[in-house]
């Protein structure tokens, strides 16, 4: 597989509205000074730990999961996909759709892969 061009990766983090994908997730997000806070959907959240800085497309989260990241990495852990598939949903300006409906997008050709450990498991 070809490399993602740098200028490219740099366009959708640029471009992509990232407080909608979170939003489209699910997390109500409150304006806090110049960044939004909201509870992180990636963990049993009571008070608001997840960051949103809209002026840097950056996300974090200060609770539990203790992750972050811009929109690519944002789409990996909201849907558990690899780097090039999120990539590839945001290039076809699909990530908002997808993450609201919970399914991979189907006409990929990057499958979603199982979890390597079960979450049973000691």
């Amino acid at each position: 597989m070809p490399r993602i061009a740098a200028a490219e990766l740099e366009s959708l983090k640029k471009d992509i509205d990232l407080a909608a994908l979170v939003r489209a997730k699910g997390v109500e997000l409150k304006p806090h000074g110049k960044d939004l806070l909201g509870l992180c959907p990636f963990h049993d959240d009571k008070e608001p730990s997840l960051v949103v800085t809209p002026s840097k497309t950056l996300w974090h989260c200060l609770g539990a999961c203790q992750t972050g990241g811009d929109v690519i990495q944002w789409v990996q852990q909201a849907e558990g996909i690899s780097f090039r598939h999120a990539v590839e949903l945001l290039r076809d300006g699909q990530a908002s759709r997808i993450i609201t409906s919970g399914k991979v997008a189907n006409h990929s050709p990057i499958s979603r892969l199982p979890a390597p450990v079960e979450l049973t498991a000691d």
